[in-house]
């Protein structure tokens, strides 16, 4: 019951976000100056005021990269491996597979279930998550179709201001900064707005999205809900990691597929693949999450 409460709050704000665009209730200019007040204000100063206050020393644990990033890259490979084999050419749909909605999804479902503490072992992985992806991503890309990898495109691409957030934060912390007390209370509130309104600007951008239901959608799918939190969960018991760092590894692999997966689509045929399973993933994980912290316990 628990896991339901903490879920459909989050799904319900989705939802609401969704049925706004769907009816055409909010205008256009609306709906793009609230997402780019959220990715670029919001979001960064809750990942920065998290951070900055997080104890680095308790996330920033090898075992814990370990656990999370070697089942990822096992699937982002595997995947890849398997496509570029039947369609002869670089494909994201390995990304599609090992990337998960962490900052819109699992910030709130960590601080809902496991307590705003553990939210450390999130916000260590999502030092490295994106940074790591999107770059194996690129280079695949270019080794894939022979194009020269630009580093200049490739870190303007990274260095956004999710991961500059995240990355000032962890400044703040490793120097040890005392920031002045209005500060810290004017970023509060800007990081006090920042789920509610990223869940409903993600549900507006589901709502652009047409479902079109293939064997890759729902292999994909199953991959990334079931395959890839299972190794996760696993391989955390195996390199024996402590329970609640093992909980939110197991919570963040089973989040849905995360939007920005979109900007690597090359083809009419990757976009329409990419859009329905990133639906279909937020979809199903109402069902999925439960099972899986149930098994968390």
């Amino acid at each position: 019951m628990l896991v339901f409460q903490a879920i459909v709050p989050i799904f319900l704000l989705v939802a609401l976000g969704y049925l706004l665009c769907w009816r055409g209730w909010l205008p256009a200019e609306t709906v793009g100056g609230l997402s780019t007040m959220t990715f670029k204000l919001f979001m960064p100063t809750l990942l920065f005021t998290g951070i900055a206050r997080a104890d680095l020393g308790a996330g920033l644990d090898p075992v814990l990269l370990l656990a999370y990033f070697a089942p990822l890259l096992a699937v982002f490979v595997l995947v890849n491996l398997w496509v570029h084999r039947r369609r002869g050419r670089a494909s994201p749909l390995g990304l599609a597979a090992s990337y998960s909605n962490n900052v819109l999804i699992g910030i709130p479902l960590v601080t809902a279930l496991l307590g705003a503490d553990r939210l450390v072992y999130l916000f260590a992985v999502l030092v490295f998550h994106s940074l790591a992806l999107f770059s194996l991503q690129s280079l695949y890309v270019a080794l894939g179709t022979g194009q020269r990898v630009e580093p200049r495109g490739l870190l303007k691409s990274l260095f956004n201001p999710i991961i500059n957030g995240l990355l000032l934060g962890a400044l703040v912390n490793v120097l040890g900064l005392e920031l002045p007390a209005a500060l810290w209370r004017t970023a509060d509130w800007l990081a006090a707005a920042a789920l509610p309104c990223a869940l409903m600007v993600l549900g507006m951008g589901l709502s652009r999205y047409r479902f079109h239901p293939s064997t890759a959608v729902f292999v994909l799918t199953g991959l990334k809900l079931l395959a890839f939190p299972a190794l996760v969960w696993w391989l955390g018991a195996l390199l024996g990691l402590a329970a609640p760092a093992r909980a939110v590894l197991l919570l963040m692999a089973a989040c849905p597929t995360g939007v920005n997966v979109l900007a690597f689509a090359t083809t009419p045929e990757d976009t329409r693949t990419l859009s329905s399973q990133v639906f279909l993933s937020t979809v199903l994980a109402l069902l999925s999450l439960p099972l899986w912290m149930s098994l968390a316990g």
